[in-house]
């Protein structure tokens, strides 16, 4: 899927809408639209423009987003028309009034479904950033402004399918969760552990590279950061 369908999809879903009625107002086919949103087909300009008005998409802020964002989801080279350097008279309203999709209408469509997720190393700096969608005002069920991707440091987790590099999603959590996988602070270092609650008072923080191993420690000695809800393998 692509992340123009992905975007249509998830607001045609959050509308109530099926694919033959966003279909019907657009007065396309209804494999159309499910071509668009699987990917597999691509979209033109006017019916891309006709398709937003449809599902509702509203205008919000662009400033989350970088061009690049945009360059991963529609082609700039057909949405934006070029401008001159010196142009004392803008025309391109008069464009738009014709049926040119202006850039800053993606933007703000993106905006209004999608998150600039960044992606953290061991030290927790910024390396990257994903877009994700919002579902009714959340990721994940976690407040979109809280979750983050963390790097895999090293192979300390590869028995429990977790490599260097492979990116994990973690969601906010200061408590421990028996059997999950958690990012947490112990002893002056951040890491990926798997979590076995032992009592009320003690944690196992489980690790498994060459060989198994685990720590135990008390809850108050461990600052939990989140769950690690899922995984991006790296190829």
């Amino acid at each position: 899927m692509s992340r123009l369908g992905d975007l249509i999809k998830t607001e045609r879903l959050r509308q109530r809408m099926t694919p033959k009625q966003v279909a019907k107002k657009c007065g396309v086919a209804e494999s159309f639209i499910v071509d668009v949103e699987s990917g597999r087909r691509i979209i033109a300009d006017d019916l891309a423009r006709r398709i937003l008005k449809t599902i509702g998409l509203t205008q919000h802020t662009e400033a989350d987003f970088s061009l690049d964002d945009i360059a991963a989801t529609v082609d700039l080279n057909t949405t934006i028309a070029p401008r001159p350097v010196a142009a004392p008279k803008k025309e391109a309203p008069a464009a738009q009034d014709d049926g040119a999709v202006d850039g800053s209408i993606w933007l703000d469509a993106l905006s209004s479904v999608l998150k600039r997720v960044p992606v953290k190393n061991a030290v927790m700096q910024e390396v990257d950033h994903r877009l994700l969608p919002i579902l009714s005002g959340k990721i994940e069920g976690a407040a979109p402004e809280k979750v983050f991707y963390f790097v895999a440091p090293d192979e300390s987790m590869r028995g429990f399918r977790i490599h260097q590099n492979d990116l994990c999603f973690i969601v906010p959590s200061q408590s421990p969760i028996d059997g999950a996988v958690m990012l947490v602070e112990f002893k002056e270092r951040r890491a990926l552990r798997k979590i076995k609650k032992l009592d009320h008072f003690q944690v196992l923080l489980q690790s498994y590279g060459r060989e198994y191993e685990a720590d135990t420690a008390s809850i108050n000695a461990v600052n939990f950061i989140g769950r690690c809800v899922r995984i991006e393998i790296s190829l």
